[in-house]
């Protein structure tokens, strides 16, 4: 039976590269001489580093300009309040991989809402949409990508 998963991955990789653009970038930019600003990166949590809050709100769109050019959607990230101390500020924030349960719901009710000939399940962070035609499947595709959902998606494992 035809089918296909409906993931939510960034690319760790591009992430990285992005990160270390950023941190060159703050090397050579006039404003951030001589500070100790930089963008920090540990198993998808990135940590922002700036003398100031505004200095970090720059560091911030620079970061976000630098995934965008990339291709990594901005939207997987998740921003922690910032802590703001008297000569540091710093933020985190969270690379989400996966769909989490709530989303994997608004994916299969969304699924179940269209009135195509396709079954969707939940399997840990994914979902698997199955169905007997692959023009079917084909035609979930386009739906789900045009979906207001609010979710970055990506389908893998097409398999006829």
């Amino acid at each position: 039976m035809p089918s296909f998963d409906v993931v939510s991955k960034v690319d760790n990789h591009e992430v990285t590269n992005a990160i270390d653009q950023v941190n060159r970038e703050i090397g050579t930019r006039f404003d951030f001489k001589g500070t100790d600003t930089r963008v920090e990166c540990a198993k998808n949590i990135i940590t922002l580093i700036a003398p100031t809050d505004f200095q970090l709100k720059q560091v911030d769109e620079i970061l976000r300009n630098k995934l965008a050019k990339r291709q990594v959607d901005i939207r997987m990230l998740d921003y922690k309040p910032a802590d703001v101390k008297l000569n540091e500020a710093r933020q985190v924030i969270d690379v989400k991989q996966g769909l989490d349960p709530e989303s994997a719901k608004k994916v299969v009710k969304f699924v179940k809402d269209s009135k195509e000939k396709v079954q969707a399940t939940i399997q840990g962070d994914q979902v698997r949409i199955t169905g007997k035609k692959r023009d079917d499947l084909q035609a979930m595709i386009a739906k789900l990508k045009a979906a207001p959902l609010n979710l970055s998606l990506q389908f893998e494992n097409f398999r006829d």
